[in-house]
């Protein structure tokens, strides 16, 4: 019987636990960032093919325009593009996983870092 309620709990606060996706950067001049990605959707899409079990399942909300930010830590600068963005596709499973945030640093059109996937 304890079981059957404490289940219910502990995955209202997994949903919770997994909130808005956080990234520590900073806002930077663009100039330092490089040229700004006019195709980001394409570029984060390729790069989703190699990363998702099921890429083409992939139904993704762009949430904004990219940003230039500095992500770098303890006086080190790494500059670049961040773009957020939501994604809902299938697992190994074949189920769909809901819609969870993410995000990716461009840099000269490539994918430098990734934020929210879970490897």
């Amino acid at each position: 019987m304890l079981r059957v309620t404490i289940l219910p709990l502990l995955c209202f606060a997994g949903l919770i636990l997994a909130g808005p996706l956080s990234v520590e950067s900073v806002p930077a001049d663009p100039s330092l960032c490089g040229p700004s990605p006019k195709y980001y959707k394409e570029v984060i899409y390729n790069w989703m093919k190699s990363a998702l079990k099921d890429a083409d399942s992939a139904k993704i909300e762009w949430t904004d325009e990219p940003k230039p930010v500095d992500i770098g830590k303890n006086g080190q600068h790494f500059y670049g593009w961040l773009v957020d963005f939501k994604v809902n596709s299938r697992n190994r499973f074949g189920s769909y996983t809901g819609k969870q945030s993410h995000a990716a640093l461009i840099r000269d059109n490539q994918v430098k870092q990734t934020y929210g996937f879970g490897y």
